[in-house]
């Protein structure tokens, strides 16, 4: 009962009232250290009360807590060593992660926890030390495999056609090799070696993201923009494109230009996932991806719900003309794709003036230009001009939830050797088993001096305009002008008071 008592207290909107709440229920519990403490116990979805306070973006209560869990090592002058207890907020040892947990919310007022003590120098001391030199090499590595991979793909095993052609705008002239015949040459060989680190690292990628889809879930693994959703289908799906590949080689079957060009595009388009390790990279990987899974899937409805249109009705008009005279629509795929082209201007408006041309072209293309061009790609502009506004508000938040996000992730997949414990463990200063994080704060006493000056002014010049306020509402008609006078005077003499102490503070300054 008490443990459900303090996770009603997190969620309460009286941060204050909630504060003395949790110590007034704290003070009762028997268990205040050890597992059976009431603030240990996990809710129903693996949340204690600290982490819940994380995930909801209560940063009083955050904070209210970790003043709680600090031990305060030495202080001398404005100097001031203090130990943060890190136990619940490092992932080093959590199948939940706090960290994780923060970026994964949907709620702006979690994230704002990142840049509150201890969580700020937590993640700085791990990116700073570890993060950021791994996350460029795996970066490095990766552009590495990626040219293997197109090396591989540049060089694949053809040979001369030799069979007739069987139309007039067949143009093939090199067709795939079988099995038997693609590992030949020296040349071959070589080519062996790429595509086998190829295949590895295609396996490599589905056994580092399968065990992630499953602990975390695959809606939240592959919704989080700042987790890397949408980059965690790419490489997936990249892979998958790479064991078909290999399958169709292996068989001999035609076609294998289709899998492989999917990977090449997919393998190339992940790089922007590396970007996400710079600070003037970071936030437009997310701009992009919520352009691409917000505005454009959007647009694309309309937009095929126009090009549908129009391209049946260019088929229809072109179907009794000759092809060889205007050929961008002799069938009806060719047609969806001269539509598509002239929606986003790739190309002119196609006419042959040696040829008389029907009328309802040029018709149907006046509207299909005022519709598409002037209207739809303007509309796509408005509302990418939009979400860029909305996301560079906050592109310095997202970018730090972004390292956050990217920190978890690599001390999650790199061994333990490779990545040792952040902070101190609590047996150096007889503080038991948990772990501390040191953090040396400088307390500057004439700018705290300063503020309590400045708030003392304000409310000697509140007090007196209430006062001369009351004074002007409970007097009569008959004696407005001499309180007016009397308020002008009040109001003067609380100027003079006010500029008086001003100066005695520039002056101390």
């Amino acid at each position: 009962i008490g443990n459900t008592v303090l996770h009603i207290l997190v969620l309460q909107p009286n941060k204050t009232f909630a504060c003395h709440m949790y110590s007034l229920i704290l003070s009762y519990d028997r268990n205040k250290e050890g597992p059976g403490s009431l603030e240990l116990i996990p809710n129903n979805e693996g949340l204690t009360p600290f982490k819940l306070a994380g995930v909801e973006g209560n940063t009083v209560m955050f904070q209210y807590l970790m003043q709680k869990r600090k031990q305060n090592l030495w202080s001398f002058g404005p100097l001031t060593t203090v130990l943060y207890d890190i136990t619940e907020i490092d992932s080093w040892a959590e199948d939940q992660s706090f960290l994780e947990l923060i970026v994964s919310t949907k709620k702006r007022e979690a994230r704002q926890i990142l840049d509150l003590t201890p969580v700020k120098e937590l993640v700085s001391l791990k990116w700073n030390m570890y993060g950021r030199p791994y996350f460029c090499f795996l970066a490095l590595f990766y552009i590495l495999y990626m040219v293997c991979f197109t090396m591989c793909c540049v060089y694949r095993p053809l040979k001369p056609r030799t069979g007739n052609r069987t139309s007039s705008r067949d143009n093939t002239v090199y067709v795939q090799k079988m099995l038997q015949e693609s590992y030949v040459a020296y040349e071959d060989e070589l080519r062996l070696v790429g595509e086998l680190i190829t295949v590895i690292g295609a396996v490599v990628i589905l056994v580092l993201e399968i065990p992630d889809i499953l602990r975390v879930g695959a809606a939240k693994y592959f919704g989080q923009t700042i987790l890397g959703g949408p980059f965690h289908i790419i490489v997936i799906t990249y892979a998958c494109m790479i064991l078909v590949t290999m399958v169709m080689r292996l068989t001999s079957t035609t076609g294998e230009v289709v899998p492989m060009s999917f990977a090449l595009v997919l393998g190339w388009c992940n790089v922007m996932y590396f970007a996400r390790g710079f600070q003037m990279l970071g936030p437009f990987t997310i701009m992009i991806q919520k352009m691409i899974f917000g505005d454009l899937m959007r647009f694309c409805w309309l937009m095929a719900v126009v090009i549908l249109g129009f391209a049946s009705a260019f088929y229809i008009i072109f179907q009794t003309e000759n092809p060889e005279n205007l050929g961008q629509f002799y069938n009806y795929p060719m047609s969806l794709f001269t539509t598509f082209e002239l929606f986003l201007t790739i190309i002119d408006g196609p006419a042959n003036y040696d040829v008389d041309l029907p009328f309802m072209y040029s018709v149907v293309y006046f509207a299909f230009a005022i519709i598409a061009t002037l209207l739809m790609l303007n509309l796509l502009i408005a509302m990418m001009g939009d979400t860029h506004w909305r996301v560079a508000h906050e592109q310095d938040e997202l970018w730090r939830a972004q390292v956050v996000a990217t920190t978890v992730m690599l001390e999650r997949k790199l061994p333990r050797c490779l990545w040792p414990r952040s902070g101190i463990c609590g047996r150096e200063f007889g503080l038991g088993d948990r772990w501390y994080l040191r953090i040396e704060d400088r307390i500057d006493p004439n700018k705290h001096k300063m503020m309590r000056y400045t708030e003392a002014f304000k409310a000697q010049d509140r007090d007196n305009y209430d006062k001369g306020s009351e004074k002007l509402e409970t007097n009569g008609d008959t004696l407005c002008k001499k309180e007016l006078s009397a308020l002008s005077l009040s109001r003067s003499t609380s100027r003079t008071s006010s500029h008086r102490g001003w100066e005695i503070l520039r002056r101390n300054t």
